[in-house]
């Protein structure tokens, strides 16, 4: 299966949920999609084996053959082309690499070349987990470009759980596309089900069945259970608002491997989730 683990806002416990999963389950591949801020690997400590660039394509002007007719900047719908009367600007960073300007220019005066948007690393943690992250160049405003190139290493023969990006944008619906479950971390907090009831939206027009993992259970009120209710979204887990857990991850420390009963509770939520599903 690849489970997908999103929220609709930062700071819930994604990379908690994620990083404690993957330590509880075996054969796991975990990708690490919050390509801007990557952080399961500062909890997994991996040994890091591969390194490699990511690119996306950027259309280059050839100026003696253009005829600044202006088809390619009417084409674009990202507003990456700009058409003078004697000069063609290219905004490399709004450019999404479709390669649609090239396709429509009457005078084939446009090619692609590539440019580095980030790297994608890759190691292993202990035994059994296999760690695959993408970190965004300082300066680049796209995170689903390299949210896909990361997706590529997605192993058919491995349980893949996705630890998405915050919020319910573009890079969210790259890291959660093509997931046969996704994991809705929330809060028992106004903000923690505002944002709940946005990824749950999100999830109903991909047609992603979900569950809820609700995080420092035991603060806020009951409003958050009784959505869920409404919703019919089954409530998979709870993690105790608890200072001993806090403490953990202070240290880098993932509880499961502290509080050991955990990892029985992790893998039993993923057998629900496979008899729903």
């Amino acid at each position: 299966m690849i489970i997908s683990i999103a929220s609709g806002k930062g700071g819930t416990g994604k990379t908690t949920v994620a990083v404690n999963l993957a330590l509880s389950l075996s054969n796991v591949q975990l990708l690490d999609c919050d390509v801007e801020e990557p952080n399961s690997h500062i909890f997994l400590k991996p040994e890091i084996n591969d390194v490699t660039s990511a690119c996306t394509l950027v259309p280059v002007i050839d100026h003696d053959l253009c005829d600044y007719c202006g088809k390619c900047a009417a084409a674009c719908e990202y507003n990456a082309i700009v058409v003078l009367p004697t000069q063609v600007m290219v905004f490399s960073e709004l450019c999404h690499g479709c390669g649609l300007c090239s396709m429509v220019c009457p005078q084939d005066a446009i090619s692609e070349e590539t440019r580095e948007i980030g790297v994608i690393k890759t190691g292993r943690s202990g035994d059994n987990i296999e760690l695959v992250y993408g970190l965004l160049n300082i300066g680049e405003i796209m995170a689903a470009p390299l949210i896909d190139h990361v997706k590529e290493a997605i192993s058919p023969e491995k349980t893949v759980i996705i630890d998405a990006p915050p919020g319910t944008a573009c890079p969210v619906i790259a890291a959660i596309s093509d997931s046969d479950y996704c994991i809705l971390v929330t809060e028992p907090t106004p903000f923690g089900l505002y944002d709940l009831k946005l990824i749950v939206e999100v999830l109903k027009v991909l047609k992603i069945p979900s569950g809820v993992v609700i995080n420092k259970a035991g603060i806020g009120n009951q409003d958050v259970y009784d959505y869920c209710k409404e919703e019919k979204i089954p409530i998979l887990l709870k993690i105790p608002y608890d200072k001993k857990i806090a403490e953990y991850y202070s240290e880098g420390t993932p509880f499961v491997n502290t509080i050991p009963e955990w990892k029985n509770r992790f893998a039993e939520m993923i057998d629900e989730i496979g008899g729903e599903s």
